[in-house]
């Protein structure tokens, strides 16, 4: 049986990062959204990645940077993971890491796997599931949207596997909000072929921290990887 694979849900680029319309023109954000993910899929080697769509677009640049694509149409996001963690499972995968597309931090995946039962990685705000690493075959219900890291966390405990919470610096932040284009790397920012240029909000973001987000010394472009951050069992904090 092969150890682990990274499955990587993408959808329309151009239906992409809404909530920055207010501070991105939509062919920014669609540019934005594909450089991110493009990230995310190299930051997953040496583990293969399997990207799950149903856009023709996402699909040919998936396939481009050598990523496999499973097809899920009219599935809506959970219903796509739960057919690419299915596939996975036939092909003799133990265990599938869910990545989302917009991790800018993302360094590697691998030190969330082999550890069994559930690895949780929440957002900044502990809402979202930023990554999650699930048993292949275990039937996990994956109910993304708002307050997705407390049902996951829930679903682990009611399939009896153990659960890990993994607060990694570089997989909690993710680009939903406006004050999070803040920290985007340099090569997220440089233009696009063609003279886009992606231009970012200059005023400066609140500060978060008493809102679960990350202290000031952790707000900072990626680095080498760091170690891993400790992680924790049971229920959420």
């Amino acid at each position: 049986m092969t150890d682990a694979a990274v499955l990587v849900p993408v959808k329309a680029f151009a239906r992409a990062k809404l909530r920055l319309e207010g501070v991105l023109p939509a062919a920014e954000r669609s540019e934005l959204a594909r450089r991110m993910a493009t990230h995310v899929l190299g930051a997953a080697a040496p583990l293969p990645v399997v990207v799950v769509c149903d856009d023709l677009d996402v699909a040919a640049w998936a396939e481009a940077t050598g990523a496999e694509v499973v097809w899920c149409p009219g599935t809506g996001l959970n219903g796509a993971v739960t057919r690419g963690v299915a596939v996975l499972a036939d092909r003799g995968f133990a265990e599938v890491v869910v990545a989302h597309g917009d991790l800018p931090g993302a360094q590697g995946f691998d030190h969330l796997t082999g550890a069994g039962g559930v690895t949780a990685v929440p957002d900044r705000r502990a809402d979202g599931t930023n990554v999650l690493c699930v048993p292949a075959g275990a039937g996990f219900g994956f109910s993304y949207g708002a307050g997705s890291f407390r049902r996951h966390c829930t679903e682990a405990r009611r399939l009896g596997l153990q659960l890990r919470i993994n607060h990694d610096p570089d997989l909690n932040w993710d680009v939903d909000l406006p004050e999070d284009l803040r920290r985007l790397p340099a090569h997220l920012r440089r233009p696009a072929p063609g003279g886009l240029g992606l231009q970012f909000p200059s005023t400066p973001a609140p500060d978060l921290i008493g809102d679960g987000a990350l202290p000031e010394d952790l707000r900072r472009l990626p680095a080498p990887r760091r170690r891993p951050a400790p992680t924790s069992t049971g229920s959420p904090a």
